[in-house]
């Protein structure tokens, strides 16, 4: 019998990974799920981060009514200080012209009012030092004028400490 008999076959080996495929498939989706989960949590950050960045619309709203502001504050004006009549020589005339201003200053506030009043004999020195450097060619013309009222207002606000000068006005302005 021992002859007829087939030799035995050893048993085949039983795939012992048969649980290797699935652990392998559900290791492959979890990964895939923290990699769909990352992505996501980064767009919606991006998306935050974008929406606290002004976008173009809240740029022009503001610049609108930073203009409106603006407009509003020129209309308004501030408290007036006279200044007394200055009677200038002009540069390169050898005291033959003579230029006379009066003026007024428009303070931004009432403490800049105070501050203009107790250095009034610094802000005429300073005026009279920057009409004397003129001559007639330079301030005989409305964008001379307008040029003097600048450099006059910016000379100024320059030692104000308290407020500032918005506007000067001059009311008299004539040459001899």
């Amino acid at each position: 019998m021992a002859e007829n008999a087939a030799p035995e076959q050893a048993p085949a080996p039983e795939a012992k990974s048969s649980g290797g495929k699935p652990t392998l498939f559900i290791i492959l989706a979890i990964v895939n799920m923290l990699v769909v989960m990352g992505v996501g949590g980064m767009l919606y950050m991006d998306k935050q981060k974008k929406a606290a960045e002004p976008g173009i619309e809240d740029v022009i709203q503001g610049e609108k009514e930073a203009l409106e502001e603006e407009a509003s504050a020129k209309d308004f004006i501030g408290q007036l200080v006279p200044l007394e009549t200055f009677l200038v020589n002009l540069s390169g005339s050898r005291g033959r012209k003579l230029v006379k201003i009066n003026m007024e200053l428009e303070m931004s506030s009432p403490e800049a009012q105070e501050e203009v009043e107790k250095i009034k004999p610094k802000i005429r020195d300073y005026i009279i030092i920057i009409v004397s450097s003129k001559s007639y060619g330079e301030i005989s013309t409305k964008e001379g004028k307008d040029a003097l009222r600048e450099e006059i207002k910016n000379q100024v606000n320059l030692f104000l400490t308290k407020g500032r000068i918005n506007k000067v006005y001059f009311t008299e302005f004539l040459f001899n």
